[in-house]
């Protein structure tokens, strides 16, 4: 595996970049270890994916990849740029196609069966890593090549992947004596295994608790939800019933038009409880062990707390610029959520519900009280808000903006992992030249984890020869019933944008070094681009143009649309409260010394006491994310899911900057690409969004934006 991908995804290592082929034995009979091949620069071969090959190839990909490393460390040859870091950046191409398919499987077709494997493979994932950063003569070329540098620096680029790659090595544990880097690969062998049965527990729950609803049980709900519900249930086994599964696809709607606030207890407990059923499948303990151990891990490294060590390479660079900025929104966010909770009331007494405002009614009362304020229904708005429209809607903001084509495929003509994913070709419109391909898996399954996400499966660089890349974007909408179209909500339309703003970033890479290609930047810059990209969702000539009845074929009215553009400042409070309440949460569990960890028992306690001395009742407003369910503090956003807010500065300056500049048009679209997102990670993020806009990050815009003045 290529330094570069060995950092990029941890813990869970799901990268994907190809180069060389795999020479042994063992890789020309595993078909997941074997060079790409066909059209469109060679693709993998999803549709000859069996579980029964992976861990094979994963064990042997690991031995293929610590074998070329082991022979860059013992080069005779006096350590240089070329002989040690570019042979590294070429390395672990077999492990790469082999992690590709393992990605797949585990976060898009998940089985018992694949899960026993990622349980027995978590340990040797860590194992393999610790092999690669605590290999004393490959740390000990880097750093001499490091020091070098510093007096006789080398090209801009050259110069960056040097100093990134003895920094990393550093960070994990490169330098520490023998005894202590025997514990760190002991800690992080532990943590493997326990992120492992995190996510699998979280899956669990969500597969099982399954609400099953009857005839007099679907009162408010819309007929597609209906006729999507007895579809899934009928799946299930429970033919004549509607399912609400628990998921966030499924769920969200449901609280919001379900008139049965008994069963919307029922439902929204469901979702916020994975994680955390006092079972076998319960993530309590697990969160404790992981806090003390990542504690434990950057004590060796001599930090002072797991938030130090992690946001040093980050744009934020301490713990305290986080929170900083978080402080700067929250205030006005609690303030503006407390007066939306007061509206949500004043509905429910006037109705004479005779109820206190209770969680699993708060998207229930907002859509009421959206409706009395804007004269706007979500569900008048989602008659015209088609998937395939909207799909076609950012292939044409991406024409418009990145002279690029998207033109389907034919089925059958390119490999997929599931019968539900489409494939589109991309190209230069002036040109024609091919660009990559775009996959897109909209449909939940079993087996699928939920939310929505983008994977790359090859990236562009020109290393070894220019490489297109393979770009996929993941949702989970509830599959329509036969002949239906799927209608989406608005909050899922700004979502599909997004997402489709991270393949767009990995498809505008022009770098020369895989360390940098595509999204390889840092967490709290990483979402930006894609939520600039949100912007276009809600640009009217967009909205005028794709947002077209489902029946009728007619564009969204006027007057509807301007209902619609007057609306985005509603409920920011409870949106903004929700995430930044994660946020603080993070920050919080991972500053804890050791002792202060929770025991299982007592971390709901702590949860809660937190939310209170940061100044809001987690009863009424819980966090997005518990820390039981809590998948991104798992992964990559570890004390830094700040960056979503953080990002959201640098999103809402830059729309603003558009705006100022005419919106949609070539000249801006080239603008953005040619200085920011074509650079990847080439350059520090700070400096790139200076380059972009003149200027350092200002946080009016977004304040403005939400209402937050």
């Amino acid at each position: 595996m290529s330094i570069q991908e060995l950092f990029k995804h941890a813990p869970l290592l799901l990268g994907c970049v190809f180069i060389t082929s795999c020479t042994t034995k063992t890789g020309v009979n595993n078909p997941l270890l074997h060079e790409w091949t066909g059209a469109y620069g060679g693709l993998p071969a999803f549709d000859q994916i069996d579980i029964a090959d992976v861990e094979d190839a994963m064990v042997a990909g690991m031995e293929l990849s610590l074998a070329e490393m082991e022979s860059i460390a013992n080069n005779p040859e006096v350590p240089n740029f070329e002989n040690t870091i570019v042979e590294m950046e070429r390395s672990g191409a077999a492990l790469d196609r082999a992690f590709c398919y393992y990605g797949i499987l585990r976060s898009n077709i998940s089985t018992p069966a694949f899960r026993e494997i990622d349980v027995a493979l978590a340990p040797q994932f860590a194992d393999y890593s610790a092999k690669i950063t605590q290999n004393q003569r490959l740390f000990s070329r880097i750093k001499s090549i490091y020091e070098k540098s510093l007096q006789s620096p080398l090209e801009d680029d050259q110069q960056r992947v040097v100093e990134l790659t003895y920094k990393r090595f550093e960070m994990n544990g490169a330098a520490l004596d023998s005894l202590s880097k025997a514990r760190y690969a002991d800690i992080n062998r532990e943590l493997s295994s326990l992120y492992t049965t995190f996510s699998n527990n979280v899956l669990h729950d969500e597969e099982n608790y399954v609400t099953f609803l009857t005839e007099d049980q679907l009162g408010g709900l819309p007929e597609g939800y209906i006729k999507s519900a007895a579809q899934t249930a009928t799946a299930k086994g429970q033919e004549g019933k509607y399912a609400v599964t628990n998921t966030r696809s499924s769920m969200d709607p449901f609280l919001t038009s379900s008139t049965n606030r008994d069963i919307r207890k029922i439902v929204w407990t469901n979702y916020y409880s994975r994680g955390d059923n006092n079972d076998e499948n319960d993530n309590k303990a697990i969160i404790a062990k992981i806090l003390k151990l990542r504690r434990e891990r950057v004590e060796l490294l001599g930090y002072p707390d797991y938030p130090t060590w992690r946001l040093q390479d980050r744009m934020a660079k301490n713990p305290a610029n986080a929170l900083q900025l978080m402080e700067t929104v929250w205030p006005a966010a609690i303030a503006r959520v407390a007066e939306e909770v007061a509206d949500m009331q004043a509905i429910a007494d006037q109705n004479g519900d005779q109820i206190t405002i209770e969680p699993w009614d708060y998207r229930f009362y907002a859509e009421k009280v959206r409706r009395a304020k804007y004269d706007l229904n979500s569900e008048e708005v989602k008659q015209y808000l088609q998937l395939d429209k909207l799909s076609d809607a950012m292939h044409y903001v991406a024409g418009r903006l990145f002279n690029y084509a998207f033109s389907l495929v034919p089925k059958g003509s390119v490999p997929v992992f599931h019968e539900d994913v489409k494939v589109w070709d991309v190209t230069d419109i002036t040109t024609g030249n091919h660009i990559g391909l775009w996959y897109l898996d909209p449909y939940a399954r079993e087996g699928k984890r939920s939310g929505a996400w983008a994977t790359t499966y090859r990236s562009h660089t020109t290393f070894d020869g220019k490489t297109n890349v393979l770009a996929s974007n993941n949702s989970n909408f509830v599959k329509p019933a036969p002949g239906e179209p799927l209608l989406i909500s608005w909050d899922d339309a700004t979502t599909f944008f997004h997402e489709f703003g991270h393949a767009l970033h990995g498809m505008f890479s022009n770098v020369n070094y895989p360390y940098f290609s595509g999204t390889s930047v840092p967490r709290d810059f990483v979402e930006y681009p894609s939520q600039v990209n949100e912007m276009w969702a809600v640009w009217p000539s967009i909205l005028q143009n794709y947002a077209v009845h489902y029946e009728t074929g007619e564009s969204m009215p006027k007057e509807l649309l301007e209902k619609v553009l007057s609306a985005q400042k509603f409920n920011q409070g409870f949106s903004t409260t929700e995430y930044l309440a994660s946020s603080i949460l993070d920050q919080a569990l991972h500053q804890l010394q050791e002792e202060d960890v929770p025991k299982a028992d007592d971390l709901l306690g702590f949860e809660k006491n937190t939310l209170i001395k940061a100044g809001i009742s987690f009863d009424a407003i819980p966090p997005r994310y518990r820390s039981t369910y809590f998948s991104h503090i798992i992964g990559g956003y570890s004390a830094g899911y700040y960056s979503y807010i953080w990002s959201e500065v640098l999103d809402a300056d830059t729309v603003e900057w558009f705006k100022l500049n005419g919106g949609l048009k070539r000249k801006n679209g080239d603008h953005f690409r040619e200085t920011l997102l074509s650079k990847g990670g080439s350059k520090n993020a700070i400096e790139l969004f200076i380059d972009f806009k003149g200027s350092e990050p200002n946080i009016q815009p977004l304040l403005d934006r939400k209402g937050l003045n």
